[in-house]
């Protein structure tokens, strides 16, 4: 039924352009982005324990590098993308090295001050970043000389990536790697006695995790030809968060609904209701509330207790 119901899904989502206006197409294109967003964040909270408020680091820094390279240098977009997202692993790798050296309530506040003084460094580095005008004149690659300057073309390009994210993080989470990193999440000290090294484990998680937020900030710019230092902000890592939280940490199908969820409350709720995040801190409310370990794993438990009833 699992498998029915996922090529039902990915049926419905190829053709969705066949059917949808464009402020849908458009819309669903966001939604991808965050998706990928949300998923490589769950690497880090749901399966890692490790709780980020500074993810949107990534997502900012692969943007804004892919935007200088094409915008201010004329570097083509294949270049500028390997590039950035390069230069967007390493300082995961380098933040990892600083943030993983405290745990708990401490890693979460070192992420935010990382994410602050980035954040604050695009608003100061006028002259790289443009300051609080941002960068425009950002164009759409052309992978093998198709354009994506449609609503549907660029809405089945982040889809195909979107896909390929979401089997990537599915078999790291799946691999022997991913049991280890659930055990070093689950029991460090009886998983360092059995020979395994937790310090390095999470930081390749943080590192892998890093990976596919720049994938995200990839295809945000590309979706918004713009790149404004907010991007950077703790607002769109705590949107992330809430994502993850709110549709079930720990699972592969939770980050999908959750960011699913936020996006929808963020741009479609916030034109007919003005203060949305009034809206959002509700639903959220009432998720923890009647499902606290998010809508996934709520529903899951609701069908099982269904199944039980009826034998």
């Amino acid at each position: 039924m699992k498998w029915i119901a996922l090529v039902v899904l990915a049926a419905l989502l190829a053709a969705l352009p066949s059917f949808a206006g464009e402020f849908y197409i458009n819309l669903a294109s966001q939604v991808l982005i965050a998706i990928i967003f949300a998923l490589s964040l769950n690497l880090l909270v749901g399966y890692g324990g490790m709780t980020s408020l500074g993810h949107a680091s990534y997502t900012g820094i692969a943007a804004y590098m892919v935007a200088i390279l094409t915008t201010r240098y004329g570097i083509g977009h294949g270049i500028s993308a390997v590039v950035s997202i390069a230069g967007t692993t390493v300082a995961a790798a380098g933040f990892g090295l600083i943030a993983l050296r405290a745990t708990g309530l401490s890693f979460l506040m070192i992420t935010l001050a990382i994410s602050q003084v980035l954040w604050g460094l695009a608003y100061r580095m006028a002259s790289v970043t443009n300051g609080d005008n941002g960068i425009t004149g950002i164009t759409r690659p052309m992978p093998f000389g198709i354009s994506l300057e449609s609503a549907a073309a660029f809405y089945w390009f982040a889809l195909l990536v979107a896909a390929l994210a979401f089997a990537a993080m599915t078999i790291f989470v799946l691999s022997a790697f991913g049991s280890s990193l659930k055990g070093v999440r689950d029991q460090p000290r009886r998983m360092a006695a059995l020979g395994f090294h937790p310090w390095m484990i999470r930081w390749i998680t943080f590192i892998y995790s890093g990976f596919w937020a720049g994938v995200s900030g990839l295809l945000y710019v590309y979706y918004s030809k713009y790149i404004h230092p907010t991007s950077l902000s703790t607002t769109n890592s705590a949107e992330g968060l809430l994502g993850v939280i709110a549709g079930g940490s720990g699972t592969l199908g939770g980050p999908i609904v959750g960011a699913t969820l936020v996006s929808l409350l963020k741009n479609y709720a916030s034109g007919y209701i003005e203060r949305w995040n009034m809206l959002l801190g509700a639903v959220f409310l009432a998720i923890v509330l009647l499902m606290p370990t998010g809508i996934v794993p709520g529903v899951r438990k609701l069908f099982s207790r269904t199944g039980k009833s009826r034998k």
